[in-house]
């Protein structure tokens, strides 16, 4: 146990050192600002197995010099030893080295990953059924989680792990939980507008004239699709119709693929603003520190969501215990401090702060009465996009 244990803090200062020396030439997986984000919500680029640069545990970040500020080290969490096959819907240019460095930390632990999308996973679980091989379903989204509580595959985790985030960001039956959060957002070109004529609420988007013709989203994209599911869930399907005609009379861009490149397009003044999840911003930021996009945000809408990624032990697990100490693994200080840096995700454990120009978890305004698991209708969502035109 203590030579381990030893080890293990000598892995984490060493990962730290290491990271130091490669982020000096690389500013994370993201920070050159070029090229697609599609990795992210729709996991499927993992089969590439790209390497991310960065570190894990302390130092430097794209937006300056960070310490870790709060939540429980690895140091100070159970060991993992045996066999563990991870469902993983995030994909491996964005999560891969957080888990190569779990598995490099404990000897005898083997991690065995299968990156996916976050759909095609649940799908591949439930054809399984109770043959899975999958001990932890790891997503790119609360909805992913959600359907697979639907079907009856995720198992209650332990109170020790559900305590470490606040109610709102777990499954209030306890099946699953979020490791990181991602509010929905608009970005904008500060040379075309200012924050003062961005609308706080949702709603008033269609009838705000600067908007016309110059205002993108990326309907094929979850994020996009999970924005468009709350607002059915929040205000009911006719008035969400309404809203997506209202945003197409107003010549609402719908080409773009996905998310970063809606807010790539901001920056570049293609678009005056879009909608978009509050990492893509930061990422354009962390490679053009000077690009002129900004963040706003809606107050207490649909278009002020606030989504997890997050995981769930399966009911297939061969060790449920272990399965659930991973999961723990994933919302420890060095791991939220990961999420912070390099994904530019809202850590959920308190005391870990957000990056970048960013408000706190605190100051974001979220719609009340919306059970993340209701993000799990998207097919009603698809349909309604099709309807008008959209997809």
């Amino acid at each position: 146990m203590t030579d381990h244990r030893s080890s293990r803090r000598r892995v984490l200062r060493l990962g730290g050192a290491a990271g130091l020396a490669s982020i000096a030439g690389c500013n994370g997986v993201f920070g050159g600002g070029s090229g697609s984000g599609s990795g992210d919500d729709n996991g499927g680029d993992g089969g590439g197995g790209g390497t991310v640069a960065g570190q894990i545990g302390s130092g430097r970040s794209p937006f300056g010099e960070r310490t870790i500020t709060g939540g429980v080290s690895m140091t100070e969490m159970p060991e993992l030893s045996g066999e563990l096959t991870l469902y993983s819907g995030r994909g491996e240019p964005l999560v891969g080295q957080l888990i190569g460095f779990i598995q490099d930390l404990y000897p005898d632990l083997t991690i065995r990953p299968r990156y996916n999308s976050a759909s095609e996973l649940v799908n591949q679980i439930e054809t399984e059924g109770s043959g899975s091989p999958a001990d932890v379903f790891f997503s790119v989204n609360a909805g992913s989680l959600g359907a697979l509580k639907d079907r009856g595959r995720t198992a209650e985790l332990p109170t020790e792990v559900l305590d470490m985030v606040p109610d709102q960001f777990h499954d209030p039956d306890g099946t699953w939980i979020g490791t990181s959060g991602r509010a929905r957002t608009i970005p904008y070109n500060t040379n075309a507008l200012s924050d003062d004529e961005i609308p706080d609420d949702i709603f008033a988007f269609p009838e705000t004239e600067a908007f016309r013709d110059a205002i993108g989203c990326a309907p094929t994209y979850s994020s996009f699709q999970a924005f468009i599911t709350a607002m059915r869930a929040l205000n009911g399907e006719s008035e969400t119709r309404e809203w997506l005609n209202g945003m197409l009379d107003l010549g609402l861009q719908t080409t773009y693929a996905d998310e970063f490149l809606v807010s790539q397009a901001v920056a570049d003044g293609e678009l005056r603003a879009g909608f978009a999840n509050h990492y893509y911003i930061q990422r354009v930021l962390a490679g053009r520190p000077n690009a002129p996009i900004a963040t706003a945000f809606t107050e207490g809408d649909a278009g002020a969501i606030f989504n997890v990624a997050g995981a769930a032990v399966l009911d297939t697990a061969e060790d449920p215990d272990l399965a659930s100490a991973f999961v723990r693994h994933l919302l420890s200080a060095e791991a939220q401090d990961y999420f912070a840096r390099e994904t530019f995700e809202y850590p959920l454990v308190p005391g870990v702060d957000p990056i970048g120009r960013l408000p706190s978890i605190d100051e974001l305004n979220p719609p009340e009465g919306l059970d993340l698991t209701q993000l799990s209708d998207l097919e009603g969502t698809v349909d309604l996009l099709r309807d008008v035109g959209m997809l």
